[in-house]
């Protein structure tokens, strides 16, 4: 009855458009996020929503807010998915985003803004994408410096507020690519810290990567300000040393999770005391029920649905 994560719809899959050059310091989107507009408070969880551009909008996780004070029912919302690939010509990993991730970041004064100007934090996902390249086999410290910089510019350039890693569809080995090493990750999310360090670095916690944070007597644990369960429908602590007000044991995914199992994964993690709550799969129905449901343990209150 659990939906796993292999289940989900994958942007990986669909990587129609060609292959998505930053023209850094001359996009017209180029701004940093502005300064958000102070947020209905509001104690509890810190609340996460992964949105499948290829078939919703950003815009769906600011149309909830609590009947109680008027406070955002998500705090953080995520552009799921960016990707990995692969050049062979030039062995080397880039950045891709396919034509409705691109779509999202061109028009980021009316997808991305309106949701920071509401005090949600927009972050950016990446995926692998089948192609061999992964965060766990760059063969280099530079190479995965490099890699770093094209996401730290990604943020600066589309004024997004962090990034976050999924380590799933690499497919390691594929074009003739490494297998995962041990420096790979841990060299990747140093320079990224270096490079953004008060944005969001996120972890869903799956896949080689996951399991190689330590490497050199570096750990990258503490560099993370979130981790989360990456099974949809369970309830499972992320196996890193973080502390709890930076984990998600619970991951739901709305519309397809019983109402019933978010509520109660809500409670526990209120009750013993984790500080995130992951959800996935917003769309553009009135779900005010299903987020309802989470919201009212987590907050005390009703979801507002305003379209």
């Amino acid at each position: 009855m659990f939906t796993l994560v292999l289940s989900r719809v994958r942007t990986a899959t669909l990587a129609l458009s060609a292959v998505a050059a930053l023209a850094f310091g001359t996009s017209a989107t180029a701004s940093a996020a502005p300064d958000a507009a102070p947020a209905a408070s509001k104690q509890g969880p810190t609340s996460v929503a992964y949105v499948e551009v290829n078939n919703n909008s950003m815009l769906n996780v600011g149309k909830y807010t609590l009947a109680n004070g008027g406070g955002n029912a998500f705090d953080v919302a995520v552009i799921f998915a960016a990707n990995i690939n692969y050049d062979t010509g030039s062995k080397a990993a880039y950045l891709y985003f396919n034509e409705n991730v691109q779509r999202v970041l061109d028009n980021a004064a009316t997808q991305i803004r309106p949701l920071q100007q509401k005090g949600i934090k927009v972050v950016l996902s990446v995926l692998g994408n089948h192609q061999g390249a992964g965060f766990a086999n760059f063969p280099s410290q530079q190479a995965a410096s490099a890699f770093a910089k094209q996401l730290s510019d990604t943020v600066a350039t589309y004024g997004l507020d962090g990034i976050d890693f999924d380590d799933e569809y690499a497919e390691y080995g594929n074009n003739g690519t490494g297998q995962p090493n041990d420096s790979s990750f841990v060299n990747l999310v140093t320079a990224l810290r270096t490079n953004m360090p008060d944005k969001i670095i996120s972890l869903y916690n799956i896949g080689p990567a996951a399991s190689r944070l330590s490497y050199g007597g570096v750990d990258v644990t503490s560099k993370f300000d979130y981790a989360w369960n990456p099974y949809y429908g369970t309830w499972q602590v992320p196996g890193m040393a973080l502390p709890k007000s930076k984990l998600s044991p619970a991951a739901v995914e709305i519309g397809r999770t019983s109402q019933s199992t978010v509520a109660d994964f809500a409670r526990r993690t209120v009750s013993e005391g984790y500080g995130v709550y992951l959800t996935y799969n917003l769309d553009g129905s009135d779900r005010s029920a299903d987020v309802s449901s989470f919201t009212r343990e987590l907050y005390g209150s009703d979801a507002v649905y305003t379209p």
